[in-house]
């Protein structure tokens, strides 16, 4: 687990692709820089798109868990 606590926590689970990704942009919009989400999803997909959108956008991801096809996510607002 991460020792970096988030300032904000994202529930996805059960949220198919594109709506995870969605939600989180959504999130990140309100958020200040410096701020971490914890974003939890059950879509596979998440992996490929979380790690290609803030590759783009210069987001940060700490972390990035998978247990039992549960995925957390620990992403840090940079841009």
């Amino acid at each position: 687990m991460s020792l970096t606590l988030p300032d904000i926590e994202l529930d996805a689970r059960g949220l198919d692709c594109p709506l995870p990704l969605l939600k989180l942009k959504q999130q990140l919009n309100r958020m200040d820089i410096g701020q971490i989400i914890a974003v939890q999803t059950t879509d596979p997909g998440s992996l490929r798109d979380f790690e290609a959108f803030t590759g783009m956008v210069g987001h940060i991801i700490h972390e990035q868990t998978e247990q039992d096809g549960n995925f957390l996510f620990i992403i840090e607002k940079r841009a």
